[in-house]
């Protein structure tokens, strides 16, 4: 691609936790937008949603190589709603184990007439 807007050095750029994505203002009342695996992946183009203007981003790409790639974060978030549901499960089990249901019909308490 040959024609950039500008360049921005990713210092210059806010992380938007929530977004998980680095951005920047553009012209047009939007942001432009670079995530993390993309920086990783060695692409350095942040593109605004909303118009047809892109920037380059000045990073060093060693900085993001150990960002687990699509793959890798579905999968992570895959076995970690699995665990949460086996330790529910086994929560489940353990107070399956600890109750106790007796056959006999259990005793009516009595009320005992005290005089006064």
């Amino acid at each position: 691609m040959g024609a950039y807007y500008d360049e921005i050095e990713i210092e210059d750029m806010a992380w938007d936790d929530e977004k998980r994505v680095y951005h920047y203002p553009c012209p047009c009342g939007d942001r432009f937008e670079i995530s993390r695996k993309q920086l990783a992946s060695y692409e350095d183009i942040a593109t605004c949603p909303s118009c047809s203007l892109v920037i380059r981003v000045i990073y060093d790409p060693l900085d993001y190589e150990d960002e687990p790639s699509d793959d890798e974060d579905d999968s992570a978030a895959a076995s970690t709603e699995e665990s949460e549901e086996e330790s529910d499960d086994e929560q489940f089990e353990d107070a399956l184990e600890n109750l106790h249901i007796s056959d006999q019909a259990q005793p009516q308490p009595t009320a005992i007439a005290t005089a006064a």
